[in-house]
């Protein structure tokens, strides 16, 4: 109950339409029940005396509360609606930005399917629960209070048939709600997968056709809707089960108060007017019980999202900012002190063990090693993408955890392995490292990034729209815009990590001209080849998570086994392919 508490904090800025949707709820019950007892007295007074104006006065009554009673519920409507919909967005916010400010170690924790999930089915879920059970919460307790009361008003010996029936509906209803709690929370896991292939598939789309593999995507994707239809049908199976106990409990208890109270009325211990009123008290309470059982099997299912929505909410980021943070970055100087560094705390192997490293402010230094040797890992741990796990990463003197996250990471460009653009036109994207860039900016890191060659040839030019993911642009193309972005950050420290490998080696050689003219730049250059990094100051070389060998291109193709390896395989890649060796 802690996760419900805590999800339905958020709907505090919508408190004045929730309180006003309440009153209007009770105000609409209030004059629904007062209906049963103004026709009570139509049948016993005004029928029997034959007294048209007692007959039009109590009419006209009965007609001003439905009239009130309508107009009530109208307003209850309007105001549930603001609510229940301030509510679901203001969730989806929060959740949003809790999002946005986890470390890569808290998204490691969920899925990505996962989390659209929980924005998504999990926030409509409680969206709804206000929304549609709202009305049934406030107004099922007053008709059964007032239904009861009233009833016993008219009968006390008739109005023991809910000592009778009421245990035997609460029973059942605690059955299903026993039942019923753990399949909502398996339900809703059946929607993770569901949405995990069909984000996996659609992403995929191009490589699934290129392999013919549509057939076996569609067999997969019918196994996990297969699963989401069963443990959706065996939830709704035992859910609906509320409808035929309770009606069931129902008609019995109405027949046995016509038969109690035919033989009442037959012995002069009870009139018409006070039967039927008796009746359609009975009728309320009874519905008023179902409806409660509805609520509570609503906010059963609404549990089961709430501690989901609670989980993404309570999971605390891995990286914060200080409380006395430093704003600014003074230079591009990175030190390793000593560092290891494990993804997870129990892991058995880290995935760095022990790193010295020292680069001075302005230098360029390329980083190299196998597949699997934590050259990512390292960069990830200058701009604070990771913590350390044991040392300390040192920026400008200083350790990269006492600096303000934002001015830490405005200081460190970074363009991942993985090349990301969105939707919208070029400018849009290349705006990401400078919202305030103007042309002439933008141009000017186009040509370091030599990109100002495609974008010349496009007639809409930086306004040309790249389609969803950058999907009307090469994987070069897409590089050397992602470079461009990063340039104009105007950082201190450059990090490309292997964000060359689409582009040709000409056009490669004319962006390494181009940065190397930023001086006060540090350049760090993950590179798979060898003509990447052979002009840098200084290379490092990795192996399973350790410094192998530091030095220059002349020192470690001289020294160094691992990268004379390196180099000589490819020399004979490029042999093979008729291209020009060094």
């Amino acid at each position: 109950m802690e996760a419900f508490r805590h999800v339905f904090s958020h709907i505090k800025p919508y408190r004045r339409d929730l309180i006003l949707a309440m009153l209007l709820v009770l105000a609409e019950s209030v004059f629904e029940m007062l209906i049963p007892l103004l026709m009570t007295d139509i049948v016993d007074v005004g029928v029997p005396a034959h007294d048209i104006p007692f007959l039009l006065r109590q009419g006209g009554k009965m007609a001003l509360c439905a009239a009130l009673a309508l107009i009530t519920g109208l307003l209850y409507a309007r105001f549930a609606a603001r609510a229940a919909c301030g509510f679901g967005a203001a969730l989806r916010m929060a959740e949003y930005r809790r999002i946005q400010s986890y470390a890569f170690s808290n998204l490691d924790h969920f899925s990505t399917a996962s989390l659209v999930t929980r924005l998504t089915t999990d926030v409509t879920v409680l969206q709804n629960a206000v929304n549609s059970g709202l009305r049934p919460l406030v107004r099922s307790p007053v008709m059964l209070v007032m239904g009861v009361g009233l009833s016993f008003l008219i009968n006390r010996k008739l109005a023991l048939v809910f000592a009778v029936s009421a245990p035997v509906l609460g029973a059942v209803l605690v059955l299903i709600v026993w039942k019923v709690g753990p399949l909502y929370q398996r339900q809703q896991k059946a929607v993770d997968h569901v949405n995990g292939h069909l984000q996996e598939s659609f992403t995929a789309i191009r490589a699934i056709k290129a392999f013919v593999r549509g057939d076996y995507e569609a067999a997969q994707f019918d196994a996990v809707n297969a699963e989401l239809m069963d443990s959706t049908r065996k939830t709704f199976r035992l859910t609906m089960l509320n409808l035929p106990a309770f009606q069931w409990v129902m008609y019995t208890a109405v027949v046995v108060i016509l038969w109690q109270g035919g033989n009442s009325i037959l012995v002069g211990g009870m009139q018409v007017g006070d039967l039927t009123g008796f009746l359609s008290y009975v009728l309320q309470v009874l519905n008023s019980l179902m409806l409660i059982s509805g609520v509570l099997l609503l906010l059963t299912r609404s549990l089961a999202s709430a501690k989901r929505v609670w989980e993404v909410l309570s999971e605390l980021p891995a990286l914060d900012t200080p409380p006395h943070p430093v704003k600014e970055v003074p230079d591009g100087r990175i030190d390793f002190d000593n560092v290891s560094f494990r993804y997870a705390a129990g892991a058995k192997k880290a995935a760095l063990q022990h790193v010295e490293l020292h680069i001075a402010a302005g230098q360029t230094v390329g980083i190299v090693g196998g597949t699997g040797s934590a050259k990512s890992t390292l960069v990830q741990l200058i701009p604070r993408l990771y913590d350390v796990t044991e040392g300390a990463v040192r920026v400008g003197g200083r350790d990269v955890r006492e600096y303000d996250l934002a001015a830490l990471r405005g200081a460190v460009g970074i363009v991942l392995q993985k090349n990301v653009l969105f939707s919208g036109t070029i400018r849009d994207n290349l705006r990401w490292g400078d919202p305030e860039a103007d042309d002439e900016a933008l141009w000017n890191a186009c040509r370091l990034a030599c990109a100002d060659e495609f974008l010349a040839r496009m007639p809409a030019g930086l306004d040309t729209d790249l389609g969803q993911g950058g999907v009307n642009v090469s994987g070069g193309q897409k590089q050397r815009l992602c470079i461009a972005r990063t340039l104009l950050q105007k950082p201190k420290i450059l990090i490309f990590d292997d964000s060359t490998s689409a582009v040709d080696m000409a056009t490669e050689a004319k962006i390494r001209h181009g940065l190397a003219g930023l001086k006060d730049v540090t350049k760090l250059i993950i590179a798979q080849r060898i003509a990447s990094v052979m002009d840098a100051d200084r290379i490092v070389v990795l192996e399973n998570g350790q410094i192998h060998a530091v030095g220059t291109h002349a020192q470690l193709l001289e020294t160094d086994p691992i990268y004379q390896e390196i180099y000589h395989s490819q020399r004979r890649e490029d042999a093979a392919d008729g291209k020009d060796v060094q």
